[in-house]
């Protein structure tokens, strides 16, 4: 028992000399140990932006009992990071101290490119150091340290499309800007506008104006306008000047300015009438009624049922001003109704062949009348119209101010008859008038001679009685 206790004092004091002479020696020095510590000092911006480089700042301090030589710390950036044309990855420290308070670390600096498509969020990369300790080149350290890095979204909107590329003169029409967020982060309290600095377009029933009070990433908008252009503007492109304001995520306001090209004025409408009617010739009164000029005018009857063109089927009228009109002559044959002119029939009258008898009808057709002009784009446009016609045998007239055959006769014989008697009657007239006046005259006369005599008969009174 007393054996045993002995060996179980000894034991014990042996442990205790072994611990106390193991602190003596680290606290000499005698037994040697590394550690790096490598943390991130600084990140600038303090958030990434898509499409723009972030820095890095590194602290890498020695916290061990070794000195630390040869020291490299690597930066594996990981998507949406990467490496900067002409940035190292890896920075080197040639010597740490030991034991080294904050204030003597060694500071590096990375620059890492953020992908113009990154989204926000919060991002894992690693950085690797690796070390040996002074004095020894078999005992080599190696530390990981992972790091987040945060990305905001990049605020960016566009105008992507505006709906129309030309609007008419004086004439209400719809204009719509589609605004898209191309960005990465929602847009705030966004306020569009636009104006045209030589005020020829202008909004109607509302201002320019329009608020849009949050617009997420990849979402569009459209924004709706009335606009109106001055009827007395020139044809031509003019710039519209549009403003975008948003905030940011940090409630920053920003602005884009951007322009847009508008068209004002283009095409114009036509009014046709028929005019007269002579010998078969029949005239249409063409009509600008439109608020553009129209160019290089060329009225055309094209082929259609129920009527025929003899000789030129077109004819070009130049240039018609807004409000202008011209007169566009064809040569009309009626095949709609029967009972047509024969060859030797009253000359003037539009004749049709026998052919043209077996395909008439009773109906009556408007006449098809084509327009072509060149607007003020320069385009070629064409424009159909149709004109009310009344027919007969194988002339045209208009709402029955024309005959034809012996319609016509019997109207040209009444005109001939009525310039007969209006003649007849200014003749009969005139005659009553110099008969009445010579009558008037010869009563004067008349009057005179009998006064005359009375005188005479009164002066011959008196001699007697002397």
């Amino acid at each position: 028992m007393k054996k045993f206790s002995l060996l179980k004092i000894i034991l014990m004091f042996s442990v205790f000399i072994y611990l106390g002479a193991g602190t003596a020696l680290a606290s000499n020095g005698n037994i040697k140990s590394a550690s790096l510590e490598v943390n991130l000092a600084k990140q600038n911006p303090d958030a990434a932006r898509p499409g723009e480089p972030v820095e890095l700042t590194v602290n890498v301090q020695n916290v061990g009992n070794a000195n630390l030589k040869d020291i490299a710390v690597t930066v594996n950036p990981e998507y949406p990071f990467s490496k900067v044309s002409g940035e190292e990855l890896t920075k080197k420290v040639s010597y740490l101290t030991a034991r080294q308070d904050d204030d003597d670390a060694a500071v590096l600096k990375f620059k890492l490119m953020t992908d113009a498509n990154a989204s926000e969020g919060t991002y894992d990369i690693d950085i690797t150091t690796t070390a040996k300790e002074s004095g020894s080149s078999l005992n080599t350290i190696a530390t990981t340290k992972t790091i987040q890095l945060e990305v905001k979204g990049k605020e960016y909107a566009q105008i992507v499309t505006i709906n129309k590329a030309s609007i008419d003169l004086a004439q209400k029409e719809p204009l719509e800007f589609i605004i898209t967020n191309t960005g990465n982060s929602p847009l705030k309290n966004m306020v569009v506008s636009w104006k045209d600095p030589k005020g020829v377009i202008l909004p109607v029933y509302s201002d320019n104006t329009k608020y849009i009070k949050y617009l997420a990433a990849g979402d569009s908008v459209t924004v709706s306008y009335s606009v109106m252009a001055d009827v007395n503007a020139d044809p031509g492109l003019y710039t519209l000047d549009v403003n975008l304001k948003f905030e940011d995520y940090e409630s920053n306001e920003k602005s884009i300015a951007t322009t847009a090209g508008l068209f004002v004025g283009g095409k114009t409408d036509f009014d046709v009438s028929f005019s007269e009617s002579d010998q078969g010739e029949v005239s249409l009164s063409v009509a600008n009624v439109g608020n553009n000029m129209a160019y290089s005018v060329k009225v055309s009857v094209p082929d259609q049922d129920g009527y025929r063109v003899s000789g030129s089927s077109s004819t070009i009228v130049g240039n018609l001003e807004k409000g202008d009109y011209t007169i566009a002559s064809f040569n009309i044959v009626s095949t709609q109704s029967p009972g047509v002119a024969e060859s030797g029939g009253t000359p003037g009258v539009a004749r049709a062949s026998e052919k043209d008898k077996n395909v008439t009808s009773m109906g009556s057709n408007p006449l098809e009348v084509q327009i072509e002009y060149t607007d003020a784009k320069g385009e070629r446009v064409t424009v159909n119209k149709e004109v009310e016609l009344e027919t007969t045998a194988g002339s045209v007239n208009a709402q029955g101010r024309g005959r034809s055959g012996s319609a016509s006769n019997s109207s040209r014989f009444s005109s001939y008859l009525t310039y007969i008697v209006l003649i007849v009657v200014a003749v009969a007239g005139l005659f009553i008038y110099r008969r009445k006046k010579q009558v008037e005259r010869e009563k004067e006369s008349g009057n005179k001679k009998s006064e005359d005599q009375k005188h005479d008969s009164g002066t011959g009174s008196g001699t007697i009685r002397d």
